[in-house]
């Protein structure tokens, strides 16, 4: 008996795109589980003070880069702390290489156990970090215009304490898992 090629094919790939699914999924799923834990951080030097970094005026510059690793846009920022209590108002004043300017207000507040709540005009919900060692990891979801359009974007976004006048952050943009983007910045006291 005689069974044509595409018939064999067609069944075979009937088959296994269940299977294909599943395999796409469990590598999406181990990827994102393998994720840095702040806790690695736990004995790093020197160690990292939020308030204590931003409190005063700050400046920083950093690139935003696409999927690809592209730079997009490039950026300086002004950045001014006021702590009052348990809590830190950061006003940043960014200007693009555009020539856009944006301020973005945060409010930080220390909780008891020692991880912080921050809210800011653009920020949906709280965004929450934990500090560890050299290293301050925040999970927030920005809204960005882009091109007219409002969009949700989950950052994990990471700074590195280098000294008393240093620090670096960078920072992953993802939408429904995948990272569409990267923002790296800069900051001098």
């Amino acid at each position: 008996m005689y069974i044509p090629r595409t018939h064999i094919n067609n069944s075979n790939q009937k088959m296994h795109m269940p299977l294909y699914w599943l395999l796409m999924i469990w590598m999406v799923l181990l990827l994102n589980g393998c994720t840095t834990s702040i806790d690695d951080y736990q004995n790093a030097e020197p160690k990292f003070d939020l308030f204590k970094f931003f409190e005063g005026k700050t400046q920083a510059w950093g690139i935003v880069q696409d999927y690809k690793g592209q730079q997009i846009r490039r950026f300086n920022v002004e950045l001014n702390g006021v702590i009052t209590d348990n809590q830190l108002v950061l006003t940043e004043d960014f200007v693009f290489d555009d020539n856009q300017k944006q301020q973005r207000i945060w409010t930080i507040t220390k909780q008891a156990d020692g991880h912080y709540l921050g809210t800011a005009n653009d920020v949906i919900g709280e965004a929450v970090g934990y500090e560890k060692g050299n290293a301050l990891n925040w999970q927030y979801v920005l809204a960005m215009d882009v091109n007219g359009s409002t969009y949700h974007i989950n950052f994990d976004d990471w700074m590195f304490y280098q000294n008393d006048n240093q620090l670096f952050n960078i920072a992953k943009m993802k939408k429904w898992g995948f990272t569409v983007g990267t923002v790296t910045l800069f900051f001098k006291k």
